[in-house]
């Protein structure tokens, strides 16, 4: 990877961020595009050093298997499962097009990346059993959740999370569904592999390369304004299309660019932490992902979750999120950023949300006041046992939570998502949001190409589904290519245990 420009000068194509999403799409255009010219502008000394790096995410590897917030039950206790399904079908996408890679020679294991971990979700309480049943049986119902086990039994979840159970009062009511089939993801690795391949075939990253303005011209490319973060050179290349991936970045750059589809947006930043342990007498107890309930009242972002992970070769474990609040939109960034993005057509959507979002703000308040031992307080609702000098305090990446425009009611809302903004007929594209993320990476960098490229998908279409078998499919309507999906990335990931 360089900082040298020289190279960059008018490029086909230009991705803003060094994260797994530029990564993903750079892999994409490879296969679809490979004699189209590609440069990456990352503002950091290396690639995946924001939302990507594995210690700023949590890195589940989003498959649905686990995540309550995925499955919300409704008034008459019934609970919709659809926002799982799909979660689950992107994942499954992500799965294949990195089996595609791994067959092609992405360098290194698959272990390198992605290994097997169990996911499992675990309530107490009677309302979160029969909470759970519910969810069980409706997700047990569809095809990509087959397998997911259920129990209330405290002697098979001792067995199943050895390390939640201990110290538990032996009448309190549990309840836990458990999938092995879930996956540890290290998207820092990963994103470094992409670009690894990326620029062997001929990709251009340059590292330390602050974009810093975009404008398109006349003749519909855009020009793009880099600035050196070492030498404060800054230099101007042109494209024909331009991928805004930065990150909580990505706002600002969007409306730099002034396309119309970014007015309203604004962004609201929350930071994460966790408390890490890396004892092995801990992780040796615990070989899960296991997600929790929100407290009621709390945005989802909250989830309690205890993960499994694997980061260069050393298991730790991960729980949280504590939220915190800082008005930077990425960690290396400026605590300018949040107000410079308040502009006279968002302002009144992100107003609306200040005064709506009351339970939030009281939430973060809350989380910010926190005491070390509060923190630990609520950790020992998960790890009963739990030492305080067993943890420390991490900080993760910073995420910025979309906020836009109700075309109904014309009011801000506060969206937990992901959303793909696209301009320019198609010469730009940016994406904005948090969760899922990184997870369904390659689905979201379809939608761009789709949105963007509309006139070449008939013909990119019949290589995207040789390397991705079930594009344009629906995995939980075909159980034969969903057996067959499931097989082929589980041999070729080396998921078999």
């Amino acid at each position: 990877m360089s900082t040298d420009l020289a190279p960059a000068t008018d490029p086909d194509v230009v991705l803003v961020g060094g994260g797994v999403m530029s990564a993903t799409l750079a892999s994409l255009l490879g296969v679809v595009a490979p004699d189209w010219s590609v440069t990456v502008f990352e503002s950091g000394p290396a690639v995946a050093g924001e939302s990507s790096g594995p210690w700023n995410n949590a890195g589940t590897g989003h498959a649905a298997l686990c995540e309550l917030n995925y499955t919300p039950a409704a008034g008459d206790g019934s609970v919709d499962v659809t926002k799982a399904v799909t979660i689950n079908e992107q994942f499954q996408v992500s799965r294949q097009f990195w089996s595609h890679l791994v067959r092609a020679g992405l360098t290194g294991s698959p272990k390198d990346f992605i290994t097997p971990v169990p996911h499992v979700s675990f309530v107490t309480g009677e309302a979160g059993r029969t909470y759970m049943r519910t969810r069980h049986r409706a997700m047990s119902a569809q095809p990509v959740f087959e397998g997911l086990e259920y129990t209330d039994d405290a002697a098979v979840m001792a067995r199943w999370l050895p390390l939640v159970m201990a110290g538990r009062p032996a009448d309190q009511v549990v309840a836990a569904t458990r999938s092995a089939a879930g996956t540890d993801v290290d998207f820092g690795s990963l994103t470094r592999l992409l670009f690894d391949a990326a620029e062997e075939r001929g990709v251009h990253v340059h590292v330390n390369q602050r974009v810093t303005d975009l404008e398109r011209r006349d003749d519909g490319r855009w020009t793009v304004t880099v600035r050196d973060t070492a030498s404060g050179e800054e230099r101007t290349v042109r494209t024909r299309f331009l991928f805004v991936g930065a990150g909580g970045g990505a706002l600002p750059l969007l409306q730099k660019a002034a396309i119309p589809e970014i007015r309203g947006f604004g962004g609201f930043p929350v930071s994460g932490m966790f408390l890490r342990t890396g004892s092995p007498e801990l992780v040796s107890a615990h070989q899960a992902k296991v997600y929790g309930q929100a407290a009621v009242g709390a945005p989802p972002m909250s989830v309690p979750h205890l993960d499994l992970r694997l980061i260069d070769g050393d298991h730790s474990l991960l729980f949280g999120p504590y939220a915190g609040f800082s008005p930077r939109f990425l960690k290396a960034g400026s605590v300018f950023d949040l107000p410079l993005s308040v502009k006279p057509d968002n302002f009144g959507s992100m107003l609306g949300v200040a005064r709506a979002e009351l339970a939030l703000t009281r939430y973060l308040i809350g989380e910010l006041l926190q005491s070390r031992s509060a923190r630990h307080t609520t950790l020992t609702a998960f790890v009963p046992l739990a030492e305080q000098q067993d943890w420390d305090m991490v900080t993760a990446g910073q995420r910025v939570q979309v906020i836009k425009r109700d075309r109904a009611t014309g009011r801000g809302v506060l969206q937990f998502g992901t959303e793909l903004v696209v301009g320019g007929e198609g010469t730009i594209a940016g994406l904005l949001g948090a969760s899922p993320g990184a997870s369904t990476a390659v689905s979201a960098m379809l939608t761009v190409l789709e949105r963007c490229f509309p006139d070449r998908i008939a013909a990119w279409r019949p290589r995207l589904q040789e390397v991705i078998p079930s594009y344009g499919h629906r995995l939980n309507e075909d159980r034969a290519l969903l057996a067959e999906v499931r097989a082929d990335t589980m041999q070729t990931l080396e998921l078999n245990g």
